[in-house]
């Protein structure tokens, strides 16, 4: 859970309060927003914070979804 929330911070600026409500929403649904982004931003921070979890032991899965607007 902690690791959630420091990632959330250095890869979405997201402020303790922020980060730690998203990561009990990942928590207990199993996915949580980050962020909304263009599709080349949020396919690069994907990428990062899958490489970054994983670099650093971590089965933290990041995707993106097309946004409903």
């Amino acid at each position: 859970m902690e690791f959630v929330i420091h990632v959330l911070q250095k890869y979405f600026q997201k402020n303790e309060a922020e980060a730690h409500a998203i990561m009990l929403e990942v928590h207990t649904r199993g996915f949580g927003v980050c962020g909304i982004f263009t599709y080349e931003v949020a396919e690069s921070k994907a990428a990062k914070v899958t490489k970054y979890a994983r670099d650093n032991g971590h089965p933290l899965k990041c995707s993106t979804d097309p946004c409903d607007s």
